[in-house]
């Protein structure tokens, strides 16, 4: 039986809720679709912060068996910003290699969205964020700290590799779809950083000569996205812009509670992580009030990612089954509790009643296929 090595991080907040109710669809994915997963759980996180003051580096070596890392949510107003922000999730990111931050921004029948007249059909992209370069790094300096001549640097770093790579998996994630890929950058103010981006674009789409290739302004982005978001297939970005798109991507498709990604490592040195996007919500932690969606269809791309395509589509179609007929995706007025989510969206895995419902997974199911192509 096909086994898979998956190291749990819950984290903060509501990290634990969200974990385990796709912890119980995942149970029912085994048994369903025939592979075993061997887990571990990590108390990685603000509480083990504060009682021993480790951090991801404390953990590094043991993490990096794994075949992949599934994440809960992180953050704790007991602790300063940035400490666990840059020494858990960046740190993880730039030790593990996990190149590619892959964000599905997917409209599913039943959730609503401020869009008007936005349906499904129209709403189905994926944004690749390059997730170890840009102004993410720490690069930074200041002089006359406190002062009225206080002056701040802060340095974007973008090299010729790293963006190659995340673009070539972009072609590949475009060439495996609908064949579209679009680079969003600032090209005419960011001029220099500009160039290397479109210039590689250039350059890897001779190999792909089947992907149509356009561009977009980061701002104009802002105003395409939610008014046509169907002239996008896959688009690549630096990370900066990609964390900020991808947020305005969530607003689109429904909100926090059905937004996920993917951190990819793409030459299988060290695990990826897989995540939902949301915060760990300290003001509802252990209410049981939080949609747990984010985090198992999280759940699903982990799978595909691992090869287990079959079981990542069945989840994804019970998922959205499920949060169809919530009268609301968030809080009290769900109708269910979080755990109560997990158990629903379980039972259809295990009677099959996921087949109901059809979507299109090329997402899920070309993880893995691209994964092991590289």
């Amino acid at each position: 039986m096909r086994e898979h090595k998956i190291a749990l991080l819950p984290g903060d907040g509501i990290g634990p809720e969200v974990v385990s109710a796709a912890l119980t669809v995942l149970d029912a994915a085994e048994k369903e679709f025939g592979f075993k997963t061997a887990r571990q759980h990590y108390d990685i996180g603000a509480t083990e912060y504060l009682n021993t003051g480790r951090l991801f580096h404390e953990f590094e070596d043991e993490l990096r068996g794994y075949d992949a890392i599934f994440f809960g949510a992180m953050g704790d107003p007991r602790v300063a910003p940035g400490i666990l922000e840059r020494g858990i999730i960046l740190e993880m990111r730039q030790r593990f290699d996990q190149a590619a931050n892959v964000r599905p921004i997917r409209l599913y029948p039943g959730v609503p969205t401020p869009i008007a007249d936005l349906n499904p059909e129209r709403c189905e992209l994926v944004i690749v964020r390059e997730n170890t370069e840009g102004s993410y790094v720490a690069a930074g300096s200041s002089v006359h700290t406190g002062t009225k001549q206080e002056t701040a640097m802060q340095e974007s770093l973008n090299t010729y590799a790293g963006t190659r790579r995340v673009v070539e998996y972009a072609f590949k994630l475009a060439n495996k779809r609908r064949k579209k890929l679009t680079l969003c950058h600032k090209t005419n103010v960011l001029v220099t950083a500009g160039k290397l981006w479109q210039r590689v674009v250039d350059e890897v789409a001779q190999e792909f000569p089947e992907v149509a290739v356009d561009y977009v302004h980061v701002d104009a982005m802002c105003f395409h996205l939610p008014l046509t978001p169907e002239r996008f297939d896959v688009v690549v970005t630096d990370n900066l812009f990609g964390d900020i798109i991808t947020d305005l991507g969530a607003v689109v498709q429904g909100g926090l509670g059905v937004a996920t990604s993917a951190n990819l490592n793409l030459d299988g040195s060290a695990p990826s992580m897989f995540e939902a996007i949301h915060g760990s919500a300290p003001d509802i932690a252990g209410q049981q009030l939080a949609n747990p969606s984010a985090a198992i269809l999280a759940l699903a791309l982990m799978l595909g990612h691992l090869g287990e395509g079959a079981a990542a589509a069945a989840i994804e179609r019970a998922t959205a089954a499920v949060i169809a007929k919530l009268p609301a995706l968030a809080g009290k007025e769900m109708g269910l509790t979080t755990s109560e989510i997990g158990e629903r969206i379980a039972t259809k895995i295990a009677d099959g009643s996921y087949a109901e419902l059809e979507l299109d997974n090329q997402l899920v199911q070309t993880l893995a296929e691209i994964r092991v192509g590289v």
